[in-house]
């Protein structure tokens, strides 16, 4: 039976497998891209999607919308990179893009998926590549993490193309508030912050001034969620202000005990009074997941 629906489609490869069956040999190299190839399958399933085919060293999935399509792209990424050790260091490439596809037998055609395996073509290892109208159709704090590359003629399409790339894991790369250094001497005037999450409270002050808050267990806080990155933000005390820095993906939601909404991405905000952050996500002060400050 044949259905049109309009879907995310994606395409995840290992960049240079060729060359990784040269470098550790057939045994082994089969065994991490079969692993690898596991991982993308779990976080398809994550993030809503289904599987249609695994060819090799390449996973091809559907998801339900372009948003569900970016989120797996980056965990994609952060997973293969968070297993490197046992992956061989590997590096993996994915393409998708999101429009109207025919499902027939369990497969899917159509000319959207024909433009997403030329995304994932145009991509290198660590990339993640999309399109303008998938970035159209995605929500907008998603957007923030993307940048235009090309718009060129694609084959087999009349108007040109915009080719976007989604970034991710860039934190260690990031200078926050337009290349200002992040300065933790402190102000004549004392200062002191508590951040707290599932029971564990930690004050900054001159003798402590910061704290990590993400998915990563060597955070000071590991919070475990699916749209936190693996170091998504700090909190320091700096010339008199505890300011809360942004490194992540999907930014950083704050809300005072006034109501107060703030969403800052690969930026800074100073926190004031009470209220919670929420990773990737806005976040209450009941949510599990909202790591509460008192400054």
């Amino acid at each position: 039976m044949r259905e049109n629906h309009q879907l995310a489609i994606m395409f995840a490869d290992i960049a240079g497998s060729t060359k990784l069956y040269e470098t550790i040999g057939n045994e082994r190299a089969r065994e991490v891209t079969s692993r690898c190839i596991v991982y993308l399958s779990e976080v398809t399933a994550e993030f809503s999607g289904r599987v249609v085919k695994t060819i090799g060293d390449e996973v091809m999935c559907t998801f339900p919308t372009a948003d569900d399509a970016a989120r797996a792209a980056v965990r994609m990424q952060e997973t293969v990179s968070e297993n490197g050790s046992e992956l061989g260091n590997l590096h993996i490439r994915v393409g998708f893009h999101f429009g109207e596809v025919i499902l027939e037998n369990g497969d899917v055609f159509g000319d959207a998926v024909n433009l997403a395996a030329r995304m994932a073509a145009q991509a290198k290892g660590d990339q993640i590549i999309t399109t303008g109208e998938t970035l159209d159709a995605m929500s907008p704090y998603l957007r923030f993490g993307s940048r235009e590359l090309i718009t060129t003629t694609v084959k087999g399409k009349s108007t040109p193309i915009q080719i976007i790339e989604l970034t991710w894991g860039e934190e260690e790369e990031l200078t926050v508030m337009g290349g200002r250094e992040a300065v933790t001497v402190m102000a004549p005037n004392t200062v002191t912050g508590v951040i707290s999450f599932h029971g564990k409270s930690v004050e900054i002050n001159e003798n402590n001034p910061s704290v990590t808050i993400g998915r990563d267990k060597n955070n000071t806080f590991s919070v475990l969620d699916s749209m936190s990155s693996r170091v998504h933000a700090k909190v320091e005390c700096r010339r008199g202000k505890i300011v809360l820095i942004d490194q992540s993906t999907n930014g950083t939601f704050v809300v005072t005990a006034q109501k107060d909404r703030a969403f800052v991405h690969r930026d800074e905000y100073v926190l004031q009074g009470r209220g919670v952050i929420g990773l990737g996500r806005e976040v209450n002060s009941s949510d599990p997941l909202a790591v509460h400050f008192s400054c």
